[in-house]
C-alpha cells in the first residue's frame, strides 16, 4: 500500500497504517530488535512484580487467605530461574516456533508441578499465539494437546482456591484466544500476500501486454513500410530506366516517364509520412497534427495498375461481387497483398510481361489471384521465402485465410489468397 492508497483514509488511521509500515520494514532489517522488545516488556509487566511483592501468593494481602496460601513461596533465585525459563525462550518465538513452545511449557509444568505461580507464565500464551502464526499448522495439534494438559495441571494445583471447571474454562478460553488470534494473523498476512503477488503478476502481465502491443505495431508497421517503399521504388527504378533508353529514341517518353516518376515518389512520401505519423507523439507535431489520409483499399487498385502499366507491364484487372460492402481492414489487406504480388512481378518479370488480377467475392469468401506470364523466379533465395511473401501470409491470416505462391505451367507465376469474410457473431 502506498502513500497514495492511504490519502482517502481518517489522518488517525493513516497515521497508523504508516507506522505499521515503517515498524515491518524495520523489523525485515532488524529482526532481532523486536525479539528482544517482546522479551523486555513481559519481563518488565509480568516478572518484575513478581520480584518486588515476592511472588504471587504474597501479593498485596487483600485477597482471600487460601488463595494466597495455595502457592508455594519461591526464593529469588528460584523465581528468576523459573521467569528465565520462560521469557528467554521468546527470543526464537519467530525462528524456531515449536521449540520455543515446547521449551516454556516444559518450565511451565515443572513450575507448576512445584505449585509455584508466577506471572511470566503469560510466556506459554505468547508461545502458542506465535506458533499458530509462524509454525507449521500440522504441529498445533500437538501443542493444543499439551497446552490442554498444561491447563488441567494448573486448574488441580489451584482448586484449592478457585473450582477446577471455573479455572479451566478461564485457562482454556485464554488458550483459545491466543490460538485464535495467531491463526487470524497468519490468514491475514497470507491474504495479503497473495493480493502482492496477484498485483504483481498484473503488473507483471501489464507489461507484457505492453510489449506485446508494441511488437505488433512494430512488426506492422515494418510491413505497411516494406510494402510502400518496395512498391513505389520497384515502380521508380523501371520507369528510370526505361526513361534512360527512351531519352535518345523518344524524349517525350522520357519526358512521360520523368513525371511518372515525380508522381510515384511523391504517393511514396505521401504514404510515409502517413505512416509514420502515427509513430509521432501528439506533442512532437503541429498544433492540428498531420494531416492523414484513409488508408488505400479496392477503389486504389485501378491507379495501382495504372503506374504498373506505365512501367511497362500489361495488367488486365477484373472484379466479381460486391467490393464495396467490405470493411476498411479487409480492403487494405486485399489492396497490400496485390501490391506486393505486381512489385514482384515488376522486380522478376519481363517489360513485355501479361498479369491478370482477379478480385472475387462469393459466399462470404473473397479470393485474389494474380497471375503473370513472365519467368518464375521467387523472390529470394532457392528455398527460403522472401519478406514480402511472409507478409502477405500474415496479412491473409488476420482474416483466416491462405496464401499460396508459385510457378504455372506456362512459366508464370501465380499468387493466390482467400480470405474468410464470416463475421466472428455469424451474421453478415
Amino acid at each position: 500500500m502506498t502513500t497514495d492508497d492511504l490519502s482517502g483514509m481518517g489522518p488517525l488511521v493513516a497515521r497508523l497504517l504508516r507506522g505499521g509500515q515503517r515498524l515491518r520494514h524495520a523489523d525485515r532489517a532488524f529482526p532481532w530488535v523486536l525479539d528482544i522488545a517482546v522479551v523486555v516488556v513481559v519481563f518488565a509487566m509480568f516478572c518484575l512484580p513478581d520480584l518486588v511483592h515476592g511472588g504471587v501468593d504474597d501479593g498485596d494481602g487483600d485477597g482471600p487467605a487460601r488463595f494466597r496460601l495455595a502457592f508455594t513461596h519461591l526464593p529469588v533465585a528460584g523465581m528468576l530461574a523459573f521467569q528465565a525459563g520462560l521469557v528467554l525462550p521468546l527470543l526464537w518465538r519467530r525462528r524456531r516456533p515449536l521449540a520455543a513452545f515446547a521449551a516454556i511449557a516444559a518450565v511451565f509444568v515443572l513450575q507448576w508441578a512445584v505449585g509455584a505461580a508466577l506471572r511470566a507464565d503469560i510466556a506459554l500464551f505468547v508461545a502458542l499465539y506465535s506458533l499458530a502464526l509462524h509454525g507449521r499448522l500440522r504441529q498445533l495439534p500437538w501443542a493444543c494437546a499439551v497446552m490442554a494438559g498444561a491447563m488441567a495441571l494448573v486448574a488441580v494445583r489451584a482448586s484449592s482456591a478457585v473450582s477446577v471447571w471455573d479455572a479451566l474454562f478461564f485457562l482454556l478460553s485464554t488458550a483459545i484466544a491466543a490460538l485464535a488470534l495467531g491463526l487470524m494473523v497468519r490468514i491475514r498476512r497470507a491474504q495479503l500476500a497473495g493480493l502482492r503477488d496477484r498485483a504483481a503478476r498484473l503488473e507483471i502481465e501489464r507489461d507484457q501486454r505492453s510489449r506485446l502491443a508494441t511488437a505488433t505495431e512494430r512488426t506492422r508497421v515494418a510491413r505497411e513500410m516494406h510494402d510502400i517503399v518496395g512498391h513505389n521504388l520497384s515502380v521508380i527504378i523501371t520507369l528510370a530506366d526505361a526513361g534512360s533508353y527512351a531519352t535518345d529514341i523518344a524524349p517525350e517518353r522520357g519526358r512521360e516517364a520523368l513525371r511518372l516518376i515525380g508522381d510515384t515518389g511523391r504517393q511514396a512520401l505521401g504514404e510515409l509520412r502517413r505512416v509514420l505519423g502515427v509513430l509521432r507523439e501528439a506533442g512532437d507535431g503541429p498544433p492540428g497534427g498531420p494531416e492523414l489520409s484513409p488508408q488505400p483499399g479496392i477503389a486504389d487498385i485501378d491507379a495501382l495498375c495504372a503506374t504498373v502499366r506505365a512501367a511497362g507491364l500489361e495488367v488486365v484487372y477484373r472484379t466479381s461481387g460486391d467490393m464495396d460492402s467490405l470493411d476498411s481492414g479487409v480492403q487494405l489487406t486485399v489492396y497490400r497483398i496485390v501490391q506486393e504480388s505486381l512489385t514482384n512481378t515488376l522486380k522478376h518479370a519481363d517489360t513485355d510481361t501479361l498479369v491478370r488480377l482477379a478480385i472475387v467475392e462469393k459466399d462470404n469468401r473473397l479470393t485474389v489471384r494474380v497471375e503473370d506470364t513472365g519467368p518464375a523466379t521467387p523472390a529470394g533465395p532457392p528455398n527460403e521465402e522472401g519478406h514480402g511473401l511472409v507478409g502477405m501470409r500474415e496479412r491473409a491470416a488476420l482474416y483466416g485465410g491462405e496464401l499460396s505462391a508459385g510457378p504455372t505451367g506456362d512459366g508464370g507465376w501465380r499468387v493466390e489468397a482467400v480470405l474468410d469474410l464470416t463475421p466472428q457473431g455469424g451474421v453478415r
